[in-house]
């Protein structure tokens, strides 16, 4: 039988982390992109860094790191009433920290495949950081954004490590598809894991099928 349940959380939790990956990713990846501090290459690094850090070391840092054995993680206890760790509020922040990669790259290459000239030439009508984004970089790499914003839903869709070592397995709170496929395989229920992988699957053609058709020029073939 499908767990319904665990489907809703993880369609929730891809949606939500995809949001906020956007409203951080865009301006990060200008930020990178126009900037011209030599630290940037620093903070290009930091933000690349879930793609090489295993997802458990990941998950166990931030776990200690939001549990109420830190003075950040009491702090925030403090505020929302309950520790972040093993919450569905601690899920999201992992998940935006783990996937941010998957949204930032595609918009720098974007972004950085925009023509200088008409940069500067913005620029020199007087246009600034924020509307050099909104009207010029974004529209011209439209299929960069789409790109971040699939990756990164697919990313958090497919989460395990970060969600286990974060989350557990609290139904309801914390346990998404990818944890319930964990289960059913290792109770030796194929039948279950087939459906749920099948899901899985199907998410993931169907959210790349975006990407590509949304990045067909209309009317026919490429130039």
């Amino acid at each position: 039988m499908m767990d319904w349940q665990a489907l809703a959380l993880t369609l929730k939790l891809a949606a939500v982390t995809t949001a906020i990956l956007l409203a951080v990713a865009v301006p990060l990846a200008a930020l990178l992109v126009l900037g011209r501090s030599r630290w940037l290459a620093v903070l290009e690094a930091l933000a690349a860094l879930p793609l090489v850090l295993p997802p458990t070391v990941l998950g166990f840092f931030l776990l200690v790191m939001l549990g109420l054995r830190t003075a950040p993680g009491r702090g925030i206890a403090a505020i929302l009433g309950h520790p972040l760790a093993f919450s569905f509020e601690g899920l999201v922040v992992g998940s935006v920290i783990y996937s941010l990669p998957f949204a930032v790259q595609p918009l720098v290459s974007g972004f950085a495949a925009v023509d200088t000239s008409l940069i500067d030439a913005a620029r020199l009508l007087g246009a600034g950081p924020s509307r050099l984004v909104l009207r010029l970089l974004l529209p011209l790499a439209r299929r960069s954004l789409l790109a971040a914003a699939v990756l990164g839903f697919l990313h958090t869709v497919g989460e395990f490590g970060v969600v286990l070592m974060l989350g557990g397995d609290i139904p309801g709170a914390t346990r998404t598809l990818s944890i319930v496929l964990y289960n059913q395989v290792e109770n030796f229920d194929y039948a279950a894991a087939d459906r749920t992988a099948a899901i899985l699957l199907s998410l993931s053609v169907i959210a790349l099928g975006a990407i590509y058709i949304g990045g067909r020029p209309r009317g026919g073939r490429r130039a």
